[in-house]
C-alpha cells in the first residue's frame, strides 16, 4: 500500500500543510509561484480533505502526478518504502512539485535508513549516483545523516533524469510557537546551511537548481 490517509493535523507541519493546501491555498501559492518562474497557477493533488488528507509514496505518488509509466524505472531506482510526500502539486506549465514541510528544526534531524541490508545496499548505490551528479563531497554517509533530505533529493534527481520538469519545494513554516519552531527565515537558512555542509553539497550544485525554499508564516493561515 502506498496511499496513506492521515488524521486532520492538530499541530506541527501536518497541521499547517493540510491547512495551507485546503483552506489557505492562496498563501501557499503566493509563496511558491514566484520561485518557479513561468508558472501562474498550481493544482494541488495532496493532501486533500476530500481524499482523507492522504499522502503518497512509491508508485502511488507517480500515479497521482500522472507519471504511472515511470513505475518500473522507480522500482529499479529505489526499494519499497521511499519518501512519503507531505504534498504534491502540478503547475499550469506541467511542472510537478514534490513538497516536504517542516515546522521546527528538529524535523530535519531524521534518523538514518532502517532498510534491511539488501535494500540499504541498493539505496547506497543510488545515493552514490546522486552524490556524483550533485558534485557533492559528503562528510557523513547520506544513509545516516540527514537521510530524509537525501532521499528527497534522490527522488527529485530520479524525476529529472526521466525528463520530468520536477521541483523539490521545501516548505519551512515560520512562527509555530507550539513546536518552538523558527521565528524567522534566517533561522531556517542557517539550519539548511549546516545540513548541506554535512552532506557536502556545494552552493552551485546542479541539484540545488531544482530545489526551492519557501517560508510561509503560520499567522497567515486561518
Amino acid at each position: 500500500m502506498s496511499r496513506y490517509p492521515q488524521p486532520q493535523g492538530a499541530r506541527g507541519s501536518l497541521k499547517w500543510i493540510q491547512r495551507a493546501v485546503n483552506a489557505d491555498r492562496a498563501v501557499l501559492d503566493a509563496a511558491i509561484l514566484p520561485a518557479l518562474g513561468d508558472a501562474r497557477s498550481l493544482s494541488w493533488l495532496s493532501p486533500l480533505a476530500e481524499d482523507d488528507f492522504a499522502e503518497y509514496r512509491d508508485t502511488a505518488f507517480l500515479e497521482r502526478l500522472g507519471f504511472a509509466h515511470l513505475a518500473p524505472a522507480l522500482k529499479e531506482f529505489w526499494p519499497r518504502h521511499g519518501p512519503q510526500w507531505d504534498a504534491l502539486a502540478r503547475s499550469d506549465t506541467g511542472a510537478v512539485l514534490l513538497v516536504e514541510a517542516k515546522a521546527h528544526i528538529d524535523e530535519m534531524c531524521s534518523p538514518g535508513t532502517a532498510a534491511e541490508p539488501a535494500s540499504r545496499a541498493r539505496i547506497e548505490a543510488t545515493l552514490a549516483c546522486v552524490i556524483a551528479a550533485a558534485g557533492a563531497s559528503p562528510k557523513a554517509s547520506w544513509c545516516d545523516a540527514f537521510y530524509q533530505l537525501a532521499n528527497r533529493f534522490a527522488h527529485l534527481h530520479f524525476l529529472r533524469s526521466q525528463g520530468v520538469t520536477a521541483w523539490l519545494v521545501l516548505v519551512n513554516f515560520v512562527g509555530d510557537t507550539d513546536m518552538n519552531g523558527p521565528l524567522t527565515r534566517a533561522e531556517w537558512e542557517a539550519a539548511y546551511r549546516v545540513a548541506l555542509h554535512v552532506m557536502g553539497i556545494p552552493a552551485r550544485s546542479p541539484l540545488l537548481r531544482h530545489v526551492r525554499h519557501v517560508y510561509p508564516d503560520v499567522k497567515m493561515l486561518a
